[in-house]
């Protein structure tokens, strides 16, 4: 797959209304905010003094006529200090917008990140990680650039032009004319031109991209490859998009040749024509050799600032378009989460858990009901298995039970009371969930275990790796608690990693615990090992237990057999064995029939 690159940010059009969302910006300054203002100061004032070193440069030259040495020495002076207060400038200049730009992003990237996190999961189902992660990076950097270098760039561009046009008339008028005729059309054309070849440069490296990607997959597939004895079936595959990137290549490099031509004749030409001309004023007696001097230099500073500007004026664009697309992110409404650094604030519920009449659809599947009229009761301390077949919605209740979405029609209670009314921290403070897929964050033992309870001491965690039959594989490591356990816990077998999270769930200490399919997935041994750490997990707290394995919910007090988002059966183990061609029958029967 292609890799994102900056060039990619798709630009926005400078209006009014987009102008005012860009400044929105500065709110995340701060106290930060003068720096800008101070460095704008200094960014006028190099802009100044570039704009005197020309006609200065002309003065010099004209001591040669007037044969005044004092007079050239004093010049030559002028020019060093100017050099000098230019150098200054410059780095108060940079230092203060760097500072400024680092300061407000710091603040606008941990408004965005905080926006995120709380963000609910109905936003997250509808977005891709990646489009995020290019938020926070891709459109940030964008960001960055802008105010670090390109707008200063753009302001000292434009004053250099502007400046650059007023001195260039005091000069001479009639140069000026023939200067604005020719030299900036021939710059403003390069540009574009530049950019066509760009376009061009972008198709190849598309192209090679696509190409990597048939490596890739074949390295990664290669037992397969080889299996089918495809060799020659990816050779031949690779063969066509080398072709093609030798095509656009080869025809790039005659576009490329096209503007090097037009470059070295164009716009060395016009300078030509303007100092031609310039030679026949100073010849006739209308102008000095030092103004000529002064008027090459400001015409080549006002060629670069109009060649060099349109670029600017691009990545300005870009970048009102990131923010944009930031703000959008800032703009969508968060959970109301209160906030606490630690858990230790968070009122206990008891954990009585009763569905009424649930409907449910998901906010991108709106025509299709997932949940239908699902009513049951789980009293505390209660063990409530779900089966059914893919699809029914067995997951789904427990992201309902967590707040994850909110229901379309029907209530879901804890403790009688209704589960819209608890603050989400107080709600989700007091349910743990084991997942089929543990997911682990990519620091140690130690730091995933105690992400149930950030505050907790080492016996506390050393005790629930016990309960969870963690705690003979975390000894046996070197490094024990502080092993690393890599990028969403690839260091661990599928079974270590539930008894981390199971850990993790019993440290929490919850009134309500779900577990979606959590030995699904895993070998007898690993099973066997899992099965007795949630068995500890369970007992005295209410369990909604999401089951594939039949065999690990025979002695839950309460099974629901969901099917098309319906309780289609409800009844113990025993009672449901007893029901004459029922689905829970069936489903017993085909998986012990196998086992």
């Amino acid at each position: 797959m292609a890799r994102f690159k900056e060039n990619d940010l798709p630009k926005s059009k400078i209006t009014l209304s987009a102008l005012q969302k860009a400044t929105l910006i500065f709110q995340y300054s701060g106290k930060h905010r003068w720096k800008f203002y101070v460095g704008l100061l200094f960014l006028l004032l190099t802009g100044g003094t570039a704009l005197a070193f020309p006609k200065l440069m002309g003065l010099l030259v004209d001591c040669v006529k007037n044969k005044d040495n004092a007079q050239a020495n004093f010049i030559a002076l002028i020019l060093v200090g100017i050099l000098f207060m230019q150098s200054i400038f410059s780095f108060f200049r940079l230092s203060l917008f760097v500072n400024f730009t680092e300061n407000t992003l710091a603040n606008l990237r941990l408004a965005l990140y905080s926006n995120l996190v709380k963000l609910p999961m109905s936003f997250f189902s509808q977005k891709r990680v990646g489009e995020l992660n290019s938020r926070i990076s891709s459109d940030i950097s964008q960001i960055q650039d802008t105010l670090t270098s390109t707008i200063a760039e753009f302001l000292r561009q434009f004053i250099l032009i502007v400046g650059g046009i007023a001195l260039l008339a005091t000069e001479s008028f009639k140069l000026t004319l023939l200067m604005l005729s020719v030299v900036p059309l021939v710059a403003v054309a390069a540009v574009i031109f530049g950019r066509f070849i760009r376009g061009y440069s972008k198709k190849v490296q598309d192209k090679v991209a696509e190409s990597q990607v048939i490596v890739e997959e074949t390295m990664q597939g290669i037992s397969i490859v080889k299996a089918f004895a495809n060799e020659w079936y990816e050779i031949a595959r690779y063969k066509t998009q080398i072709k093609e990137v030798i095509q656009i290549a080869i025809k790039g490099g005659k576009y490329r040749g096209y503007f090097a031509s037009f470059i070295i004749f164009c716009l060395f030409g016009a300078i030509v024509a303007v100092v031609w001309y310039g030679v026949q004023l100073s010849i006739s007696g209308e102008m000095s050799v030092g103004q000529l001097i002064s008027f090459v230099l400001y015409s080549t500073f006002v060629g670069a600032s109009f060649g060099g500007i349109a670029e600017l004026y691009a990545q300005i664009q870009k970048a009102i378009g990131a923010t944009e697309r930031v703000f959008e992110l800032l703009d969508e409404t968060p959970e109301k989460i209160e906030g606490t650094s630690t858990h230790q604030s968070i009122e206990k519920i008891k954990g009585n858990v009763s569905f009424k009449n649930v409907a449910f659809q998901y906010p991108s599947r709106k025509e299709m009901k997932v949940l239908k009229d699902v009513s049951f009761t789980a009293q505390f301390g209660q063990k409530i298995a779900i089966v059914g077949p893919s699809g029914a919605g067995k997951s789904t209740i427990a992201s309902l039970l967590l707040r994850f979405y909110s229901i379309a029609e029907g209530s879901i209670e804890i403790d009688h009371k209704n589960i819209s009314d608890y603050d989400l921290e107080q709600l989700r403070g007091n349910m743990s969930i084991v997942p089929q897929d543990v997911i682990l964050f990519g620091g140690t033992i130690r730091e995933n275990i105690a992400y149930g309870k950030p505050n907790a001491t080492e016996e506390e965690i050393l005790a629930a790796a016990q309960q969870a039959n963690a705690y003979n594989f975390i000894e046996s490591f070197p490094e024990k608690l502080d092993t690393l356990v890599g990028e969403r816990g690839v260091k661990l077998s599928g079974g270590q990693r539930q008894r981390i999270a199971i850990a993790r769930a019993l440290l929490k200490n919850p009134s309500i615990l779900i577990l979606d399919e959590a030995t699904s997935s895993l070998d007898s041994e690993s099973e066997k090992l899992v099965q007795e750490a949630l068995e500890i997990l369970m007992e005295g707290r209410t369990s909604i237990i999401i089951a594939h394995r039949l065999s690990t919910i025979r002695s839950a007090d309460q099974i629901l057999v969901l099917d098309k988002g319906v309780i289609a059966e409800q009844g113990t183990h025993q009672e449901l064995i007893a029901l004459d061609n029922g689905i829970y029958k069936n489903l017993s029967n085909l998986q012990f029939s196998n086992s």
